[in-house]
């Protein structure tokens, strides 16, 4: 087997050394009040920063209305802005590369995260199965959203304009627009999350209207190469699914496939629980295999990949680069320990979410002795 996962790899107009991309992993570690990011999340990231290697930032709502966890950093800001710049500052000087990711949590928030204590929004009326996170990091049952009109659908897309401009002036290389998990985006695509009666709902061409206007606006502030957009076609996360998922997505790929977008990432199937439910990994589909013949672009997956797994995946032509989470919360260097095939530290699940340095910035890095075993 070819070591084509640590060879160079072009993305829109963005050299790459090697494949091996750090996923958008949120964290709730942000500085509050302010929602910003500070010095620890930018030691965080530089951590994680290879010469030549590409992080997707977590998640990061494009307004003040798009927020749905405690501490979670947001791009609609000039304090927030600012500390961006702190965390690109610092993979940049690595040597690497940073695109942020656009988010809007849509029903998937709670009214203790919104101005005024307002009603989270959705494309329809309708709650969520399950329990929220209060801005205190409380457990509460999702309260039923407010629908979107027509008009305040148009005004959100200028929201992610916005916050694609403000990303641009914290000096990221590109952005990747959140269209996975059940949020927002995956909200407006899905039956059962969508019924509305307008332009944005009822065929499958209306339920993609949101999406693909979300994707030739944020286009038309970075310019084609400099945006992605992540999709989990099988995804169960956040009370989600589609019941036949395949003719939204193949239909939702194509148009987007139009737009030239830099990458398009996708969520395997096994991960689509997105660490929130258990998933069956018996038997099931390879998003990426299914959907690579529609995407002549940059086609970058996820989803409880191996070191082996990740090779086979780039060498077989069914992505282009593979995108890790978990391994890189613990592992800052985890691009030297897969080419050496050097042990992994393993992840602690409990300090995942909120707190500080402890299970963020103290993982250890590879020793030089270990590098050369």
């Amino acid at each position: 087997m070819s070591e084509l996962l640590f060879s160079p790899l072009r993305i829109g107009n963005i050299q790459l050394e090697h494949r091996v991309v750090m996923a958008p992993l949120t964290r709730m570690r942000a500085k509050d009040p302010g929602r910003a990011p500070y010095q620890l999340n930018a030691e965080y990231y530089g951590q994680r920063a290879s010469a030549g290697g590409l992080i997707i930032s977590e998640g990061s709502p494009v307004s003040d209305t798009a927020h749905g966890l405690p501490a979670t950093p947001g791009i609609h800001s000039s304090e927030q802005v600012a500390g961006w710049q702190q965390v690109t500052d610092a993979v940049h000087r690595r040597g690497g590369r940073i695109f942020l990711q656009l988010w809007h949590v849509g029903r998937i928030s709670h009214s203790s995260h919104l101005p005024a204590g307002s009603l989270p929004v959705a494309p329809s009326a309708i709650a969520p199965r399950g329990y929220a996170m209060s801005a205190d990091f409380r457990p509460v049952p999702y309260e039923a959203p407010r629908a979107l009109s027509t008009k305040e659908v148009v005004a959100v897309v200028q929201d992610f304009v916005q916050a694609a401009k403000n990303a641009m002036a914290a000096g990221f290389d590109g952005v990747e627009i959140h269209g996975a998990n059940g949020y927002l985006i995956e909200q407006f695509l899905q039956e059962k999350t969508n019924q509305r009666t307008d332009e944005y709902g009822g065929s499958i061409e209306k339920r993609c209207r949101f999406a693909i206007e979300v994707a030739e606006a944020v286009t038309s502030v970075w310019g084609e190469g400099r945006v992605g957009i992540r999709l989990s076609p099988f995804g169960t996360a956040n009370d989600s699914g589609e019941n036949d998922p395949l003719p939204l997505y193949q239909h939702l790929i194509r148009r987007l496939a139009s737009i030239n977008l830099a990458y398009l990432h996708l969520v395997e199937p096994r991960a689509s629980g997105a660490g929130q439910a258990e998933v069956n990994h018996k038997d099931v589909p390879s998003a990426s295999e299914l959907f690579r013949p529609l995407w002549p672009q940059v086609l970058i997956a996820a989803g409880n990949y191996t070191r082996e797994g990740a090779r086979a995946a780039v060498a077989d032509g069914h992505a282009d680069a593979i995108a890790f989470g978990r391994l890189f919360i613990a592992n800052p260097d985890l691009p030297l320990r897969l080419r050496c095939n050097a042990n992994l530290n393993r992840y602690d699940r409990d300090t995942f979410y909120g707190g500080h340095a402890a299970g963020y910035t103290d993982y250890p890095f590879l020793s030089h002795a270990e590098g050369l075993v």
